[in-house]
């Protein structure tokens, strides 16, 4: 299994990371003053809690506890949304190429998790 490989679980953490920081970056550059402190700390944090709460029942992944059981398929794309928002996070506040090298890492690791994917499209 490819997806549980210790390189494509590391590459996924720190991915899961950098997204929270993509995040907190597209909010900072939200033009308004008072609005873009908002952002910067609510987008990092309603993507974390998303990420924690939101689980498919019995994943390995995560100890197979789930505080709110979602299908698989839900749960594959609140995954989608926050990595590759955080990846368009880094683009619009004008790290481009962090942006990309970021989406073209997040797609090398769905890559090597097609065992995963599968699972999670089962559920």
């Amino acid at each position: 299994m490819m997806g549980n490989a210790w390189w494509n679980l590391t590459l996924r953490f720190l991915l899961e990371l950098s997204a929270l920081l993509g995040l907190g970056m597209a909010g900072w550059s939200f033009p308004a003053e008072f609005g873009r402190w908002i952002l910067a700390i609510a987008l990092p944090i309603v993507a974390a809690v998303s990420w924690g709460t939101f689980a498919v029942l019995d994943d390995p992944s995560r100890s197979g506890r789930a505080p709110v059981p979602v299908p698989g398929a839900v749960r594959l794309v609140l995954e989608l949304i926050i990595l590759f928002g955080g990846a368009a996070g880094f683009y619009l506040a004008g790290h481009e190429a962090a942006g990309i090298v970021m989406a073209l890492l997040i797609s090398l690791s769905y890559a090597f998790s097609l065992d995963r994917l599968g699972w999670l499209l089962r559920q």
